[in-house]
């Protein structure tokens, strides 16, 4: 739901006034990949607009402005290899257009810029460190990561997550089931089995793809375990964990 806190729909005076209190920009990062037969190639999007939205409405309430841009849903998705409506793009065009759309911001007025991102290919990852550090260093604005994946923002996620076992699994789909009932196909989710493969250890192990991993629908945990209540409360984990990367980086 919109509630003002996106850029694309305010009309141009209305950027402006933002602008004009030294707004903060978060910008929501995921892919196109397929994301089991119950969750929609958007998932990773659908949670990192939903996280931007709810740590923007946390920075407001320190008085804050801040505003979350329109999304970027390409990324590095090898692992997605082999399923239809995968979408990957290369690290060297995906590294210019996290650094061309965070300088941007910058340049039109934005204080800083945060990367929310829900798309958890290690090699994405690496292509959001270099870019954030190299959008900084470029325009001496905090360009700021902050990366769920590391032990400090791991201890505050779900078991599940934890495990590794988490894509498309019960994590993934209780944050979609909070975004928003309808992007869910229920009656594929609820005869899932349970896949206990942590997608990590595989990729340790030499995995490169889903299919190599042992994801044979392209989902990895235990979707049929998820809530709605779940995930909001993770949410509310992600918004503090993107809250205070935010007040770091301004510190910073």
């Amino acid at each position: 739901m919109n509630d003002g806190r996106d850029l694309a729909a305010r009309t141009y005076p209305e950027a402006g006034d933002a602008l004009a209190k030294n707004a903060i920009a978060l910008l929501p990062i995921g892919a196109t990949e397929p994301h089991g037969p119950h969750l929609p190639l958007a998932t990773d999007v659908i949670i990192s607009v939903e996280a931007a939205r709810r740590a923007a409405a946390r920075l407001a309430l320190r008085g804050f402005e801040t505003l979350v841009l329109p999304a970027i849903p390409y990324a590095v998705t090898d692992f997605a290899a082999g399923f239809p409506g995968a979408l990957s793009i290369s690290r060297e065009t995906s590294r210019s257009l996290l650094i061309g759309v965070s300088t941007a911001a910058i340049q039109a007025g934005f204080k800083a810029v945060c990367f929310v991102n829900s798309h958890l290919e290690p090699e994405h990852l690496a292509v959001l460190r270099e870019a954030a550090a190299a959008a900084s260093a470029s325009t001496g604005r905090p360009v700021i990561f902050p990366d769920k994946t590391t032990r400090r923002w791991a201890a505050t996620l779900t078991d599940e997550f934890r495990s590794g076992a988490c894509h498309a699994g019960r994590y993934e789909t209780s944050l979609v089931m909070a975004a928003g009932p309808d992007h869910v196909r229920e009656a594929a989710r609820t005869g899932l089995p349970e896949v206990s493969v942590s997608i990590g250890r595989k990729i340790k192990e030499g995995a490169k793809t889903f299919l190599q991993a042992g994801g044979d629908q392209a989902y990895f945990g235990d979707p049929a375990s998820a809530t709605a209540a779940e995930g909001d409360a993770t949410y509310e984990a992600l918004a503090l964990m993107i809250e205070t990367a935010v007040m770091e980086g301004l510190a910073g």
